[in-house]
């Protein structure tokens, strides 16, 4: 994978994810990248091109799949925000923005859930 090909996102955004695989340390040259067909709606669009990316990264075993977008390059940027989270989750769980936002909504179901419960 080349984090110097231009991705269609606000030059910021990609500065900031390119911090945070530093940061983490991930080896990009071990991502491995690969195109399909989407699938779901879109019709003739989603049949005749290959805009699904899949992202791979082997030391960890991580896989992740994402066609939210109609563009390759959005989705391409999006796959990596995906994976650079994911290894995040499990190299560094303590910082992980992601297991913390998971963290405050489940207390929130909690609080809920305990509310109802006092009649």
């Amino acid at each position: 994978m080349n984090l110097g090909e231009r991705f269609d996102v606000s030059p910021a955004k990609v500065e900031e994810l390119k911090a945070r695989i530093a940061k983490l340390g991930i080896h990009v040259s071990l991502i491995e990248e690969s195109f399909v067909r989407g699938s779901g709606k879109g019709g003739q669009k989603i049949n005749k091109t290959a805009n699904c990316v899949q992202l791979y990264y082997p030391p960890l075993d991580v896989r992740v799949r994402c066609q939210r977008e109609r563009k390759r390059t959005i989705n391409r940027f999006l796959a990596l925000r995906e994976l650079v989270d994911r290894i995040e989750m499990k190299v560094s769980p303590e910082t992980s923005q992601r297991l913390q936002d998971f963290e405050r909504i489940r207390r929130r179901k909690a609080q809920k859930k305990y509310r109802g419960t006092r009649g």
